[in-house]
């Protein structure tokens, strides 16, 4: 049998996987443009390169060769940068930490706060003078003023002693500023005698009052006791009072809006009930109610813890809603679940898996309640019906400028108003900041 000689010809067909044939259209112009570029290009290079190739033509260069004994990561693509992993593995807390740190008004709010709570405990330090002693000779002395220069020249942190003459016309007590005297102060020196915290006798003070010379930075009282004395001793009544309030709150919220939450059926129905009850009672009528229960024979501590529990136990229906709203979401994962097939018991699950999942929103929330607790305090012993003398208070001091004729002869009576206003707004600032940092995926 003879071998035929065949030719082969361009096959433009293709073959697919069924089986049959498709026939492929070869545009020949594009084709011809294509051979006529690849011919000038070939032109321009060396003699013997192949069109497309990017190397050097063979024989003409040695090339270097370089070998890497480097083991192969075949993650090495995937990996990060150091400021990528200082994000990526950073935790939950220092994450909510840093979106804090770029609320710059909550942060100077939380600063500010913090001086504010440190100066309390050194409270008798920081006044020049005892808050309860009273000057009989200077009966609302009005505020002096410090000065540096004297005749020119430079003195120091200095006053002016005060003259005073009763106005037999009037009747009242006319304080003029000896202008003609220059009395230098005295810092961190022996004053007035105090018991630190009420334990500890001492006498040292940042500041004291020259020697047979008034100094009332801030002016007096219709007892003549000293204002700046009295606003910083009084501040750490009207701070820790909200500290403490809350934390009676805090716990009864938790208690109560957890198991609510987590039982569900008749117990968070008689909670609720109980809930819209005590928030339909206009809470003006019922602080005074309650404050009218303790007895007038109370020691003034009694007293203040008395007004405590009573803040806390009429604010804690805000957060406990707010913990049942959270777990009755939350009770039906599966974490939960693997936690009842083993046996835990509800109040471990309450507290030990499902508190600690929203604890950062609980604390933004009991943040902006605090300002609650401490204008509560202000308006009781406002109206006398919370703290009273000899212990002192913002709400107390508040207490003599309730006359508007008092208020407009000696208007120095309402500076305890400037503390409360910039700690509320402060503390309202603190807690939209940890309200956002609460979630800081956002």
């Amino acid at each position: 049998m003879k071998n035929a000689k065949t030719k082969v010809e361009p096959d433009n067909t293709k073959t697919s996987a069924t089986g049959t044939t498709t026939s492929l259209k070869v545009d020949e112009a594009a084709g011809a443009d294509a051979l006529a570029a690849a011919k000038r290009l070939k032109k321009k290079l060396p003699k013997g390169t192949e069109i497309g190739s990017p190397l050097p033509p063979e024989g003409t260069v040695d090339l270097p060769h370089f070998v890497s004994i480097a083991p192969f990561d075949l993650r090495s693509v995937e990996k990060l940068t150091p400021e990528q992993e200082k994000i990526y593995f950073a935790s939950q807390l220092r994450l909510m930490w840093w979106k804090f740190c770029r609320h710059k008004i909550a942060v100077w709010s939380g600063v500010f706060l913090a001086i504010l709570y440190a100066s309390c405990l050194f409270s008798e330090f920081l006044s020049p003078w005892n808050y309860q002693p009273r000057h009989s000779q200077h009966i609302y002395a009005p505020p002096q003023g410090i000065h540096l220069f004297h005749d020119g020249a430079f003195v120091g942190p200095s006053i002016h002693p005060l003259k005073r003459k009763l106005n037999m016309e009037t009747m009242t007590r006319e304080y003029t500023a000896d202008e003609s005297r220059s009395i230098p102060l005295s810092f961190f020196c022996s004053g007035e005698a105090y018991n630190w915290m009420g334990l500890i006798p001492a006498d040292n003070h940042l500041i004291c009052a020259p020697e047979g010379a008034p100094f009332y930075l801030l002016g007096t009282d219709r007892l003549g006791r000293d204002m700046l004395s009295r606003i910083i001793q009084g501040a750490r009544i009207s701070l820790t009072i909200g500290l403490i309030g809350i934390s009676v709150s805090f716990l009864l919220g938790i208690v109560i809006g957890g198991a609510a939450g987590y039982y569900g059926g008749w117990v968070d129905m008689v909670v609720q009930r109980v809930i819209e009850v005590l928030q339909s009672i206009p809470t003006i009528p019922l602080w005074l109610t309650l404050s009218a229960i303790m007895p007038a024979s109370w020691s003034p501590i009694l007293i203040y813890f008395g007004i405590t529990i009573i803040l806390g136990l009429l604010d804690w229906t805000g957060l406990a809603r707010a913990v049942r709203s959270k777990l009755l979401s939350l009770r039906e994962e599966e974490y939960v679940l693997a936690a009842r097939l083993i046996g835990t018991s509800a109040p471990r699950i309450i507290g030990r898996h499902l508190i600690p999942g929203f604890m950062s929103h609980l604390i933004a929330s009991a943040t902006i309640t605090i300002p609650t607790m401490i204008l509560g305090e202000t308006a009781l012993s406002f109206l006398g019906l919370g703290l009273r003398e000899p212990i002192t208070s913002w709400g107390v001091l508040l207490n003599e400028a309730q006359s508007i004729n008092v208020v407009a002869v000696f208007p120095w009576l309402m500076l305890p108003v400037v503390p409360v206003i910039a700690v509320i707004i402060a503390f309202n600032f603190l807690g939209d900041g940890l309200r956002d940092a609460a979630d800081p995926y956002k």
